[in-house]
């Protein structure tokens, strides 16, 4: 990528991304690595890629920015998720606390949209989560030995079309389908959750739809496949796996597709008119 900043920022969330994101940016240009991690959330794994790593409580605003302000980056960009548990149960200081009250609609796009609002105004650039990743991000095309059947082809249309005519509501960017019915809307609880409970309601053969909304702001979201949605695929007894092209990082790739083959699971890279 074009004007890579010599000291980034990674905001490090859950699993194994920022961990990824963080050894290509070394590779594409990034001398000094600024990680702020989150107690309970971040893996120590962390420590081994950064040249510094500030650890945070989630849920302190105030803290958060003052290490983003504090660490001479000019960019940073957000990798891996916060358990959606937190917003619930984390302890608020007063700066976060005030963000939230002032936000009359609160879900992801709303709240991570003022964060982002936040971080800007301590000087910073907030790249696309996307940044540093983009060999992980598949073209489009049928990945796995197996492509989807005629009924998972129409429930892939249903559920992309679902998830872009309801954007706006910003309800979540995963849908499971089968035979044309609906099952499970992602909400808060997350894509993982939203997968098993329609596994668990429609039983095996679920098409599971996982692309981004109209109008989503990618710099602090982007759909990210890796070995635990796998593994929530194969609990539910999903059928097949549907992403988009520039729309989604694929982690771990040879080994995801070797055991989605081993499964008789289909994932499917989606491009065109959407």
């Amino acid at each position: 990528m074009n004007g890579v900043s010599e000291t980034l920022a990674l905001i490090a969330g859950r699993a194994d991304y920022p961990l990824l994101l963080a050894r290509s940016a070394r590779q594409q240009g990034v001398k000094r690595l600024i990680a702020l991690a989150f107690k309970g959330e971040t893996s120590r794994e962390i420590e081994q890629v950064s040249d510094e790593v500030i650890w945070l409580h989630a849920g302190r605003l105030g803290p958060f920015l003052d290490a983003l302000k504090n660490s001479g980056a000019g960019q940073a960009v957000m990798a891996g998720q916060i358990n959606p548990k937190n917003i619930f149960c984390a302890r608020f200081d007063r700066p976060m606390l005030d963000l939230l009250k002032s936000l009359p609609v609160k879900n992801a796009h709303s709240i991570f949209g003022a964060i982002t609002q936040k971080i800007e105004a301590v000087g910073l650039e907030l790249l696309p989560a996307s940044s540093f990743m983009q060999s992980y991000m598949p073209p489009a095309g049928v990945l796995t030995a197996r492509a989807p059947d005629e009924r998972e082809l129409n429930d892939i249309q249903i559920g992309r079309r679902v998830i872009k005519e309801m954007s706006q509501l910003d309800i979540g960017q995963t849908v499971v389908v089968k035979e044309g019915m609906i099952l499970a809307l992602e909400a808060f609880e997350g894509t993982d959750q939203a997968i098993r409970r329609g596994g668990k309601l429609g039983g095996r053969g679920g098409v599971v739809v996982k692309v981004p909304k109209e109008g989503h702001d990618l710099r602090f979201d982007i759909p990210v496949i890796g070995k635990w949605t796998l593994n929530s695929l194969k609990k539910s007894g999903a059928s097949c796996l549907a992403i988009e092209e520039g729309g989604a990082l694929l982690l771990h790739k040879k080994e995801l597709i070797a055991q989605a083959d081993r499964m008789g699971l289909t994932i499917t890279v989606l491009g065109g008119e959407r």
